[in-house]
């Protein structure tokens, strides 16, 4: 079966609005969650050799990138 980035990113913003109902309240949260994300890929890139890992931390920054900008509007 072939996975498709963007219906991943999609299923995955799904499952965070569904942990975290809350929206974003600033640009300022908002940096701080994807700051979060992106030292994920980070340590993935520079420690890790798990692809699918990379890719699963590279979902989670589009989310919360497309997260941020729906939740301020954006």
């Amino acid at each position: 079966m072939i996975r498709h980035f963007a219906s991943d990113v999609y299923l995955e913003l799904k499952r965070a609005r569904a942990k975290h109902p809350r929206p974003m309240n600033s640009a300022h949260e908002g940096y701080a969650v994807l700051l979060e994300e992106v030292d994920e890929v980070k340590q993935e890139v520079f420690h890790g050799s798990d692809r699918t890992k990379l890719r699963d931390e590279l979902i989670q920054v589009a989310a919360m990138a497309q997260r941020m900008a729906e939740d301020l509007n954006l």
